[in-house]
């Protein structure tokens, strides 16, 4: 609802933001907003994104922890497209929830590389993504005994995906370290 100007009741997605303040341009009414982060905790199928976020919740109730599976389970994106609405809808439903004065985090396996690009991130004062890794045995022994999974395609993915991003993070410390 934030997106809704209060004085025409402009509704479309046109409003500029500048800062903390939203404006209508078709009335010219500003606003302000609570910019917070985003956050998203990411790694691969089985790696422990869901317990690390109960595990959150437990600590502090400074965040709105929120898992991405449940807009999946609603509609799980069938292509390019259908991906780039669900991380929008993500940023359209996180701006509403900042306005509690809480930040959100997200548990997501996926669709990383379009969150720079979603129109949706003016709304936030940073994008903070955090990724999870694991041994590739470790990914190996939750999916097989601790979900039941037995496709080793999917079990193969999950861990291609795991090396990825240890390779990432190895990649980013050596060129931080230079």
């Amino acid at each position: 609802m934030l997106e809704i100007c209060s004085k025409c009741g402009n509704h479309e997605w046109d409003k500029e933001v500048d800062g903390n303040t939203i404006k209508c341009p078709k009335c010219g009414y500003e606003w302000k907003f609570e910019k917070l982060p985003i956050y998203f905790l990411t790694g691969c199928s089985g790696v422990g994104k869901t317990t690390t976020a109960i595990e959150l919740q437990k600590l502090t109730d400074e965040y709105v922890i929120l898992d991405v599976d449940w807009l999946r389970n609603v509609a799980w994106p069938q292509n390019d497209e259908e991906e780039n609405n669900l991380i929008e809808q993500i940023f359209y439903l996180t701006k509403d929830i900042s306005q509690s004065k809480k930040a959100v985090v997200w548990t997501m396996a996926g669709g990383l590389d379009r969150l720079s690009r979603a129109y949706g991130k003016r709304f936030f004062s940073e994008i903070k993504v955090l990724a999870l890794t694991a041994e590739p045995e470790t990914i190996r022994k939750r999916m097989t005994e601790g979900r039941g999974i037995d496709d080793a395609g999917w079990i193969q993915s999950s861990v291609d995906y795991n090396n990825y991003f240890r390779t990432m993070i190895f990649w980013m410390i050596q060129s931080m370290t230079r």
